[in-house]
């Protein structure tokens, strides 16, 4: 009788019943290298994935620009290094006078980062100012403070924490 050749087993990680990339480094399953790419691509894609669906939606369901909500897009200019890149944000209303302010940068036309502000704002004659912080963590400048105003066409907003300061500039797309 023949004997078809024995198949050889491949290393098995147990992601079968449960995710667990430490389980898989732990037994020496999955080399640490190939989780670098997997790695790098979630930390710097997993947020714009996100704000990109934000982006859409709001231009799928756009509010009257009598106010801070919506789409804004623009540039960022670091005054301390002199650093630049394209700013996008999408500003939705929370309750009477808070709005959260989802930013979207580009850096070196390359890298991109994002994250979230809660502004308080107060309508003045010509629209309105807002001021907010928001703690980005140690190796991005820490708490970073934020204060500007804003009319039916066009964002303007300062930012300054421990190490960096500058200007976002933004009008409706």
């Amino acid at each position: 009788m023949l004997m078809a050749p024995a198949i050889p087993k491949l290393p098995v990680c147990p992601f079968q019943d449960s995710f667990s990339l430490m389980s898989c480094l732990r037994t020496r399953r999955m080399p640490a290298l190939a989780l670098a790419p997997l790695l790098i691509a979630i930390v710097l894609g997993g947020g714009c994935s996100g704000f990109n669906h934000e982006w859409k939606m709001a231009a799928a369901n756009p509010v009257p620009n009598t106010g801070l909500q919506g789409r804004w897009q623009g540039t960022w200019h670091s005054e301390a290094n002199g650093h630049a890149g394209k700013l996008r944000c999408v500003v939705t209303k929370t309750d009477d006078a808070m709005y959260r302010a989802r930013f979207h940068a580009k850096y070196m036309k390359v890298l991109s980062f994002g994250y979230t502000v809660t502004l308080k704002a107060e309508p003045t004659t010509n629209g309105f100012t807002f001021s907010g912080q928001a703690d980005l963590g140690r190796l991005a400048g820490g708490v970073y403070q934020y204060e500007g105003h804003a009319d039916t066409t066009n964002f303007f907003s300062t930012y300054s924490c421990k190490y960096d300061h500058g200007t976002f500039q933004m009008a409706r797309p």
